[in-house]
Parts: structure tokens; sequence; C-alpha cells
């Protein structure tokens, strides 16, 4: 049983009677009254268990969006039902604290509903909906908890889509669809047209130039139907922390841009997560399969662990799922402590079969400590960072000289400046 707020201002009145009085016998009395009222208001109470509750639940929304979990509660008994309504969630849902009143009368229902904004990936499962039944007077209360299940499957916010109507522009100019010449090698033909200043002098037809007694040179329709591999190290490196968020957030709004963006263009877009096991993985089988919804739902329960990553693993898994050249993109960190015995490994082979991109998140707080040299322990700080980015750049150097295109970026930049990688290689009729 539980009282309001009622109850303390009931027995404070009793400083009436005690003042005229100065017994201690008034004073039990009258305490003795206040518990007597209150037993009496709580057996008047609706039993809690009387009442019928289910839930209403979306089965997804995306990271910081808002989302409502409604229950139905219909009032079985035969009293009317004065109720206060406790959804519990995780605190991670920041559900709203609103708590009003209800009356519900017998043989009606009503819906509760609970605003939840959630602030960490992954599964939320709800908690246990706790009814508290107060009785006429609102003094005293029967509460009880019930389990009412609900799962609500929090998606990665998808914060880079702004970035995807201008990429899908430059898709269009690649594919011809828009009112503009670009002049990247393919390997499909595409048409014949006059040679322009500027023109590769390769992609001449001397035979049609000969026939049409001018230059003509062959256009080339960029590579549709090839496939991309996005292998995502969730390892150690993807813990730390930038700002508010991981490396790995990141890394997934890369993930999830590509994804959307190879799909447009007609390839097939694939996912491997991994540190020390396999944390997901997303084979496309179709270039028109729905790529956004996949990355969305095995990216959400995807999270930084800390331990070093098995590259060993991540080739094995890199050779089972592309059984041809493609595009392989590593989101992953240029760590020259660690690159010899990690990545350094295996990325020689994998250069020399497939096409690589190795996309790099570059912490902006570096940057500022390399400029801040206000104090002595500032500028040991500053000789700190200066000397771990030349050894960054020296090691993305000697990885560029296998042939990998590096992407190093700002956290906010790294989606899209992948996704300009993607396009430059398209382009250039390297996939």
């Amino acid at each position: 049983m539980a009282i309001s707020g009622r109850v303390p201002l009931l027995l404070l009145l009793g400083a009436v009677p005690a003042a005229l009085w100065p017994l201690p016998a008034v004073v039990a009395g009258w305490a003795l009254l206040v518990a007597a009222v209150c037993v009496v208001d709580g057996l008047l109470a609706a039993r809690p268990d009387a009442l019928a509750i289910s839930r209403e639940l979306p089965p997804s929304v995306r990271l910081s969006q808002q989302v409502r979990s409604r229950l139905t509660l219909a009032n079985g008994g035969r009293k009317t039902a004065r109720i206060q309504v406790r959804d519990g969630w995780p605190p991670s849902a920041q559900a709203a604290a609103d708590r009003p009143k209800i009356r519900l009368p017998q043989g009606e229902s009503i819906r509760v509903a609970t605003l939840l904004t959630p602030t960490r990936r992954g599964r939320l499962q709800a908690g246990k909906v706790t009814i508290r039944s107060y009785g006429p007077l609102g003094l005293a209360a029967r509460q009880r908890s019930f389990a009412v299940p609900g799962v609500l499957k929090v998606l990665p916010e998808f914060r880079s889509r702004a970035h995807l109507p201008y990429r899908l522009a430059r898709l269009r100019e690649l594919d011809g669809l828009a009112a503009v010449h670009v002049r990247g090698q393919g390997t499909e033909f595409d048409s014949l047209r006059e040679y322009a200043l500027g023109d590769d002098v390769r992609s001449i037809d001397w035979r049609a130039s000969a026939r049409a007694q001018k230059t003509m040179v062959r256009t080339w329709r960029p590579e549709r139907d090839r496939h991309i591999l996005i292998v995502l190290d969730t390892s150690r490196w993807a813990a730390g922390r930038m700002g508010g968020q991981t490396r790995l957030d990141s890394e997934i709004e890369a993930c999830l841009l590509l994804g959307a963006l190879g799909s447009a263009a007609g390839d097939r877009v694939s996912l491997l997560a991994f540190d020390r096991q396999l944390r997901a993985r997303v084979a496309s089988t179709s270039a028109r399969a729905p790529v956004l919804a996949a990355f969305s739902d095995a990216l959400s329960e995807v999270s930084p662990q800390l331990i070093e990553a098995d590259w060993q693993l991540a080739a094995a898994q890199v050779g089972e799922m592309c059984n041809q050249r493609s595009l392989v993109v590593l989101l992953t960190g240029l760590d020259p402590a660690l690159y010899g015995e990690g990545l350094g490994v295996v990325l020689p082979v994998l250069a020399h079969r497939h096409q690589l991109v190795v996309a790099h998140v570059d912490d902006p707080e570096l940057a500022r400590m390399r400029s801040d040299v206000s104090t002595a322990g500032a500028a040991y700080d500053a000789a700190a960072a200066g000397r771990l980015d030349l050894a960054t750049g020296a090691l993305a150097s000697r990885v560029a000289d296998l042939g990998v295109e590096v992407v190093r970026a700002a956290p906010e930049r790294l989606a899209p400046a992948v996704c300009d990688a993607y396009l430059m290689l398209k382009a250039a009729g390297r996939l």
C-alpha cells in the first residue's frame, strides 16, 4: 500500500486540536484516526489486477528520434479506478515522467502514451508497468507491477543522410542522366561523340573518325553491378571518443551513406563488422535489395569492444564474401603502433586482389593540441600530437604506395569523404 501527499497534510491538521488540548492522547488519537481513514480508503480502492493491460510499440526508431509507447488499460472490475500508471523503461530510453491521475469507470478503457527519446543504439526491453490505484479520498493506494513485454530496436541515427542528394546528383552525372559530360573511363561502351578539348586520346575511335571525317571518341558508361564490401573494425580503436561520440559512430555513418549510395548506383553492397569475432555480416544478393534497412538493423546492436582486431579473420571473411575483384572499404585506424602486427599483415594481399579504400578518422582534439603551446605541459602535448600526426601521415603514404586509396577526415566529414572516394574510383573505371 502507498500513501499520497495528502496524508502528511492531514497529519499537520492535527496541530489544531493538539494546540487546543495539548495532551499526548489527543496527538496519538489524531494519528490513529488518520491511519484508520487511510486503511479504509486503501481498501475501497479498485484492485490493480482487475485492469487488463496491453502494449502498442513501433518495431524500431532512429537514434535521438522520439517514439511513443502506448498502453491500453481496460477496467474489468466493479469499481471506478483512480489510477496512476508508470511505464518502466531503461534510463537510455529517456522516458517522459508525466504520470497524471486517471479516472477509469467500470467497463471502459483508456490509452496512456509514454514519450521515449532513446540515446543508445540496440534493443530496448520494456520494464514492468506499475499501477497505483487510489481510494475515493485519494489518501492511500494499492500498488502492483505487471510484466507487459515490449522490445524497441533503436537504429543508428544516420545524420549523414543530408549528404546523399548531392552524391546522387553526381552519380546521375556519371550515368549520363544529367546534362553534364563526365570524361571518366568505365568498362561498358556507351556511344560515340566528337572529340572535345581535354578528352583522353586513348578514347579516339580511328575507324569511326575516318568514316565521319572528324575525330570521334568513345564514351563509356560507368560500371554497374559491382561488388562493394564494407569492413567495419569494432575493436578498441573504434571505442575512442571524439567529442560526444565514439569513432564507431562516425564509421557507422559512413557505412550507411555508402550503402545507400552504392545501392542507388546499381552496385551490390555487403557489410562485415568484426573484432576478435564477427559482430555483423550482411551479404547483398541483389543491387536492388533494401541495403539501408539491412545495414541499419545489423549495426543497431554493434558496439566497440576493448580488444584488438583479428585481421586474419577479416581477411578470411573477405575471401569468402568476394569471389571476384571487388571494392573493399576498410573503416579502421592507421595506428603506427599496431599496423605491423595487425592490418599491415593482410593489407598487401588484399590490395593485390581487390581495390581497397582505407578510411581513418582524424581526432580534432589532436589538431587543437598541436596549436596550443601556452604552457610547458601544453608544449609537450603539442609535440606528442605532432609526432603522432607525422607517423600517421607516413604510414598513410606507405599504404597508398600499395595502390590503396587512403581517406582521412574528421568524424563529421568521414562519411561524405568515403563516398567521394567511391565516386572517384567509379568515374575513373577502377572498380
